[in-house]
């Protein structure tokens, strides 16, 4: 693993006492260089005696890797580690989201407005008009961003409590990009009928709901169950946030190796909730051949007795000339791979075998089906859900600007033309002239991309029926 490039995930700070006196610091840059890692701020605390106090900032590749460098710097003669810091951790001590205040409530009339009596007659006019709670309330505005921790990130069934630190990340993204109020919900419970029940009953005060680390196929049946049973959306993220921001990625690389999406093979690795969705929204927009392998290989109709729901969703409206076989055969003259399987899954072999210009997206995280380096000569395009390397298929792309649009139209639902349009806006925030084989989506720190998708969600939301707002 000692390709894998340091990064910000696994950095530290290490207060050093160091002896003053010429080239102390040079020796501790030189033993993390020796170490591969990668420093960064370096800052003087005091003077205390013989001594200087530095604070040291590196970035390693993993916990071993830190606990490497620091050691070898505690070997230094005239050196003394005397704390090391986690930064990941610092960040998330006592959470890293709070509620605030819209008005100051410092005055007898502010608080008999804010509260009672005067909250009063604002809850008699909703109890008059339920409608009213989306313009009187923080409904309007807000979020839920629900998990019961059976899949979360790369890390399994971790369980609610442990994916709490997630559900925070998201809601802090919901607010930085969208200005949309998130909440993270975590359920103690992992049966459909409790996390759909529970759901339910907290809906009336939001105007979204986000599902987020459920694991499959379970998170089919509670999207589809909430979808028929509540007035608000209901978005798997990891389904079709993931799904959005892959076909907005294949808009543009189709772009740049001039093919067209209706001549196109595509091979979908990993036939789990992304795999599905991915699927799913390559099929409305009019892709020519769609293959998904599992690890049995080729998903057929052939198949269809030893498959779940999801999958047989998959053979029955994809592989139109019903192929077996491996991963291999699968690939064979393919013009695109998307992987969303697991770490390694895909062969360089497989790369190898697909058409002239191939395209790789390897969506794995942190772990891609593929290393990039491996095929760097070979593939014309690559996109991974890194950070380090150019295409970051990221769904922060995606489901800020969709739930912005969805709470400005008060849609009952976020359906395919609105996954679609919000691809299609991701994708022109590049200009034609502007595409390449290391550009074809745009930074996730672009804020002009939420308010590009936001638009064309709403105007999509319009169009196919499920605004509920007056159109402007």
């Amino acid at each position: 693993m000692s390709d894998i490039q340091p990064s910000v995930s696994y950095s530290f700070t290490m207060r050093l006492y160091i002896e003053n006196k010429p080239g102390m610091l040079a020796k501790v840059l030189n033993v993390i260089a020796d170490k591969k890692g990668d420093p960064g701020a370096v800052d003087v605390v005091k003077v205390e005696g013989n001594y200087k106090v530095r604070d040291l900032t590196v970035s390693a590749r993993d916990e071993e890797h830190s606990e490497d460098i620091v050691q070898a710097i505690k070997k230094i003669e005239g050196i003394k580690v005397r704390n090391v810091s986690d930064r990941v951790f610092l960040l998330h001590l006592g959470g890293k989201i709070r509620i605030e205040n819209k008005v100051p409530v410092n005055t007898r009339d502010a608080l008999s407005m804010a509260y009672t009596p005067g909250v009063g007659r604002v809850c008699q006019a909703i109890a008059e008009d339920e409608e009213k709670a989306h313009t009187l309330t923080i409904k309007q505005n807000s979020v839920a961003v629900v998990s019961d921790g059976s899949a979360v990130l790369g890390l399994g069934n971790i369980g609610p409590k442990a994916a709490m630190p997630v559900m925070e990340g998201k809601a802090m993204l919901f607010k930085e990009f969208a200005d949309v109020d998130a909440y993270p919900i975590c359920l103690d419970s992992q049966d459909v009928d409790e996390v759909v029940r529970a759901v339910e009953l907290i809906s009336p005060g939001f105007g979204g709901v986000n599902l987020e680390d459920i694991s499959a196929p379970r998170c089919f049946e509670i999207e589809q169950r909430l979808k028929e049973s509540l007035d608000i959306p209901v978005f798997h993220d990891d389904q079709h946030g993931t799904a959005v921001v892959a076909m907005a990625a294949t808009i543009n690389a189709l772009k740049v190796v001039g093919k067209q999406l209706s001549d196109i093979r595509v091979v979908i690795v990993g036939a789990g909730a992304a795999g599905v969705a991915i699927a799913r929204i390559l099929k409305n927009a009019g892709t020519g051949t769609i293959l998904c392998t599992d690890s049995t290989g080729i998903i057929n109709r052939d198949r269809l007795s030893e498959l779940n729901e999801s999958k047989k969703w998959l053979a029955e409206n994809t592989n139109p000339d019903n192929l077996g076989g491996s991963l291999l055969e699968a690939t064979s003259g393919a013009d695109l791979i998307i992987g969303v399987s697991g770490p390694g899954i895909i062969p360089k072999e497989a790369v190898k075998v697909m058409a002239d210009d191939p395209i790789v997206f390897a969506l794995a995280n942190p772990e891609p089906e593929i290393r990039p380096e491996k095929i760097t000569d070979i593939a014309r395009i690559i996109a991974t859900g890194r950070s380090d390397y150019p295409n970051q298929i990221n769904n922060v792309l995606a489901f800020p600007g969709l739930f912005r649009g969805a709470l400005d139209a008060r849609a009952s639902d976020i359906n395919e033309k609105m996954k679609l349009a919000a691809a299609h806006a991701i994708a022109e925030q590049i200009d034609d002239n502007d595409l390449s084989e290391e550009y074809i989506v745009p930074s996730v720190f672009n804020k002009k991309v939420v308010r590009r998708v936001s638009r064309a969600v709403k105007e999509a939301a319009f169009e196919s029926g499920v605004a509920r707002r007056p159109r402007p």
